[in-house]
């Protein structure tokens, strides 16, 4: 008799003679069972008889037009748009849309500036300390946020909006001037770079950093100066002279030079981001870098205008 432990785990029945039942068995003469060969006569055995099961290949949608084959081996590759890269255009208009929104609020600002100086003051102070800290939170912020990046543009726009109309009420026509030359020192910087006449290099970039702090830190110490009023000119110790040159125009060359400085590295970083396939989001992180540097740029000339035109 055979295990009924293995009988179990192989799942197997027995034929009414104690033999294991396979797929193809079959006894000899189809009784189920096995006859013993009588004394003298040659035992005959019948292998089981096996059919070898029948595949059919799966249809996909049947044959492939070969018209249709040529034509997607003609198509052109995906390209990053297609793919969710980041490209040049997409920096390019997002940075339109942050600079027209600079725009739009600078151009309400200077209009209430014009109608309301009291309120005027107010957007302004109120749109340099927001724009201040929202710069600062996205400077530091790891994923870009449109929204925080447009707020900052709207309030960076009160702020411009503001002192433009302060200084244009001083010295008529230095805005236009102010404006132009910033446009231009754009222009010059980007056919530097994309000329390859200007190469941005790691050292290149290590300079410029600790230049910007150093020049952050004399920003902040001028302010404290002035709101405590130890210096009472109206540009702090930019008002000061050397040698009968106003300090202010030596300071101010120094940081217009950082600022098309800090473009030529924003153009370098937007260009590898491009070229290592970024995601598309960060062409927000690129639109606020050159925002970021015009803005500064812009109020860098303001200020030299200034000087050259006042006392």
């Amino acid at each position: 008799m055979s295990n009924p432990a293995l009988n179990k785990a192989f799942g197997s029945k027995l034929t009414p003679a104690g033999y294991p039942e396979y797929p193809g068995y079959a006894p000899r003469g189809g009784t189920g069972t096995a006859q013993a060969p009588r004394y003298g006569e040659q035992a005959t055995y019948q292998s089981p008889q096996y059919q070898a099961p029948q595949y059919q290949a799966p249809q996909y949608g049947g044959t492939p037009n070969p018209a249709d084959l040529e034509q997607s081996y003609n198509m052109p590759p995906a390209g990053p748009a297609e793919t969710g890269r980041l490209t040049l255009d997409d920096v390019i208009m997002k940075t339109a849309l942050t600079l027209g929104v600079v725009v739009l609020t600078g151009a309400g600002a200077w209009i209430l500036t014009g109608s309301n100086p009291g309120l005027g003051m107010t957007l302004t102070i109120v749109g340099a300390l927001a724009g201040f800290v929202l710069g600062l939170v996205n400077a530091f912020k790891k994923e870009p946020s449109p929204a925080l990046i447009l707020a900052y543009a709207a309030f960076e726009g009160l702020f411009l909006g503001g002192i433009s109309a302060w200084f244009e009420a001083m010295y008529p026509g230095i805005v236009i001037q102010a404006v132009l030359a910033t446009v231009v020192t754009f222009g010059v910087t980007l056919a530097l770079y994309a000329n390859r006449i200007v190469r941005v290099t790691g050292r290149f970039m290590r300079f410029v950093m600790i230049a910007m702090v150093s020049y952050l830190a004399f920003s902040l110490v001028n302010l404290v100066l002035m709101l405590t009023g130890v210096t009472d000119g109206m540009f702090g110790v930019r008002s000061m002279e050397v040698a009968g040159i106003p300090l202010g125009l030596l300071i101010g060359a120094f940081a217009v030079l950082l600022a098309t400085f800090s473009l030529l590295i924003d153009f370098h970083v937007i260009e590898q981001g491009v070229k290592a396939g970024v995601p598309a989001r960060y062409a927000w992180s690129g639109a606020f870098g050159l925002t970021v540097t015009l803005v500064w740029l812009y109020i860098e000339i303001l200020r030299i205008l200034a000087i050259l035109r006042g006392e």
